[in-house]
């Protein structure tokens, strides 16, 4: 922090003075985004760094905030120590949890109390951000549904639903609706997410990121392989390097 006070002083760094806490919300989305990806590829050093910059980047907001006369450092903790203490009540209270299960039960329990101190809002899906990607929040939107009941009762049924979507789809397609099809993407990529949250297990973003890695890697050996042999991708041809790519697969595998 008093590094960042000397940079925002009237005789600081130009560009940390110029910043507000809506431009470093852009710069906070990168960095979120490459320590996520150093957590995917288990890069310790890279983590650090990263984790540094997204530090960083929340106490130049809470700096912000300290010049505006807002709020300060130590309210951000007290707030938050506070706010663990009261949702861990099977810890530091009388109540009981002892499966993640539970604890997930009692920590919406609690949080359903707090929200009863403020104003009722118009939809169970006003609290969910408009800035998420639109893979999480698709995913929390479908989530915040559920609660209320409104869900499929089993994996089978919102994988007919993608089935209907593909078919909807294809239906545009044929139809050469340009509009439709664009509409009927967006249903498909929405009934997938759908899938992904029923499941229960890794979210959206994680998935897909896997897949680029990937797609990443199996193309990267496309291109190691056509440049040992004297080729290139724009001249190898789509079989050249749909067999390149099995044979990618077909490694993967052994």
């Amino acid at each position: 922090m008093a590094v960042l006070r000397r940079l925002r002083a009237p005789d600081g760094c130009p560009w940390d003075r110029a910043q507000t806490r809506h431009t470093l919300t852009r710069h906070l989305a990168g960095e979120c985004a490459e320590l996520i990806d150093a957590i995917d590829r288990e890069d310790p050093p890279g983590i650090c760094d990263e984790a540094g910059d997204v530090l960083m980047n929340l106490f130049l907001q809470i700096l912000i905030a300290e010049e505006r006369g807002e709020f300060t450092l130590t309210d951000v903790w007290k707030n938050e120590i506070a706010k663990m203490v009261r949702r861990h009540a099977h810890i530091f209270g009388d109540a009981s949890a002892s499966t993640p299960e539970e604890v997930t039960a009692l920590w919406e329990k609690i949080k359903q109390r707090e929200r009863a101190d403020k104003p009722a809002p118009e939809s169970v899906l006003d609290d969910v951000p408009h800035y998420l990607s639109a893979l999480a929040r698709a995913e929390k939107l479908q989530k915040k549904a559920a609660k209320t009941g409104f869900d499929w009762s089993e994996e089978s049924g919102v994988l007919d639903k993608i089935k209907e979507e593909v078919e909807e789809l294809s239906q545009a397609m044929a139809a050469k609706d340009a509009d439709a099809v664009d509409e009927e993407l967006g249903d498909l990529l929405f009934a997938a997410v759908n899938l992904v949250r029923f499941r229960d297990r890794e979210d959206s973003e994680a998935l897909l990121r896997r897949a680029c890695r990937k797609f990443e890697r199996r193309f990267r050996y496309i291109e190691k392989n056509l440049k040992a042999a004297g080729e290139s991708p724009g001249t190898a041809g789509l079989g050249r390097m749909e067999a390149l790519w099995q044979a990618a697969k077909t490694g993967e595998k052994e």
